[in-house]
């Protein structure tokens, strides 16, 4: 029995010295591959004309931040373009007016081309329509949600000319019809312009108000004389001078009634960037609204202000330092006064001026401020 024990812990001490030294040797294993790898040194190279030596640079080499914002801004412009790409579609259109002064629509030629004020018959939510091409085939990006365009129809016939010119005579007839319904009623209704559907299914009546108008029984009254459906719609100031037209204080036709397919958001800031006075009597149109042109000429007038220097700003001429007194964003000339002869101010293209950037005051230093710690701490 002894014998046999003694066997045991002999095999036993046996298996602990293996295992003890198979992790001695496990351990030397891992601390010699977790070593860190010694940086291959890259000889330098010479150029092509072999008289410079270049050193090559190291691949890993972090990139620096310019580059790296510069990598950024393409990355998002290339996300915006493939955003765009994704909710748009290349397809060829051809632009539709049914007003004088109305909407541009968009629709498909199916194959023919049209040319510039053409009249002809399309097909709408509402049903057939009398229209006139203002713009001739062209290839443009087409927004998916606005897909499928509804197509033109054919070129317009003298039966469909003979019946454009009916529905005009009948939208004469109604005017008068309307003044008149609404005296009867004693409504405060000023009517701006009536539009008669092709098939004449409907009759729509565009009417600016103060306020809000119970015109119910006005439209049963209506509709009993001319048997068609009557619409009416209230529009604002904006609207009615787009449907009225008119002269602006330019002397021109108004931009809305002419060419202007929208209206857009125009704000004070626009006219405060093209250096106008801010009296509303003069930035404000017929409507009584800040002026269309203020928006669509603002893009013009906020790249020409990026090519001048602006007031006040130092600048450094042919004839030596000044600053800016005043600047002509569309002619492109400043007025700077020098620091040499501050009594006579001379004129300059903008080209031909370079601004001086203002020197950053340095911040006080970290050693000041705890040595006037230190004497606070001591005087107290």
């Amino acid at each position: 029995m002894d014998n046999n024990q003694n066997n045991n812990k002999n095999q036993k001490n046996k298996r602990f010295r293996k295992h003890r030294h198979y992790g001695k040797n496990q351990h030397k294993k891992a601390a010699s591959e977790t070593k860190l790898p010694v940086q291959e040194t890259k000889e330098a190279t010479t150029d092509e004309v072999g008289a410079v030596p270049v050193i090559a640079p190291s691949e890993e080499s972090p990139a620096p931040s310019d580059v790296v914002e510069k990598s950024k801004k393409e990355a998002k412009v290339e996300a915006a373009d493939e955003t765009k790409e994704e909710l748009t579609e290349q397809l060829e259109v051809v632009g539709i007016r049914f007003r004088p002064a109305g909407k541009n629509y968009s629709f498909a030629p199916d194959g023919v081309y049209y040319c510039m004020g053409e009249e002809v018959i399309v097909e709408t939510s509402q049903g057939k329509e009398f229209g006139i091409v203002s713009a001739p085939n062209r290839v443009m990006a087409v927004r998916k949600e606005h897909l499928p365009l509804k197509k033109i129809l054919r070129r317009a016939n003298d039966k469909d000319r003979e019946r454009n010119q009916e529905n005009c005579e009948l939208e004469r007839s109604a005017r008068k019809t309307f003044h008149e319904k609404v005296e009867e009623h004693g409504l405060d209704m000023t009517l701006s312009d009536v539009e008669c559907a092709f098939d004449r299914s409907k009759l729509i009546f565009y009417f600016t108000s103060d306020g809000r108008v119970d015109f119910r029984e006005f439209v049963k009254d209506m509709a009993s004389v001319f048997k068609t459906r009557i619409e009416l719609r209230q529009i604002g100031v904006r609207d009615e001078a787009k449907q009225l037209g008119g002269l602006g204080i330019c002397g021109r036709p108004l931009c809305c009634s002419t060419f202007l397919d929208d209206f857009q958001q125009v704000s004070i800031k626009m006219a405060k960037e093209q250096n106008l006075s801010l009296n509303p009597t003069k930035i404000s149109g017929t409507c009584g609204r800040l002026m269309c042109c203020l928006r669509y000429e603002n893009d013009v007038y906020v790249e020409a202000a990026k090519r001048c220097p602006k007031a006040d700003c130092a600048v450094s001429t042919p004839q030596g330092n000044g600053v800016v007194i005043e600047s002509n964003i569309l002619c492109g000339r400043c007025k700077v006064k020098l620091d040499s002869d501050p009594e006579n101010i001379v004129t300059f293209p903008a080209d031909e001026l370079k601004t001086i950037p203002k020197q950053k005051k340095n911040p006080p230093s970290d050693k000041g401020n705890r040595e006037k710690g230190k004497t606070d701490k001591e005087s107290q």
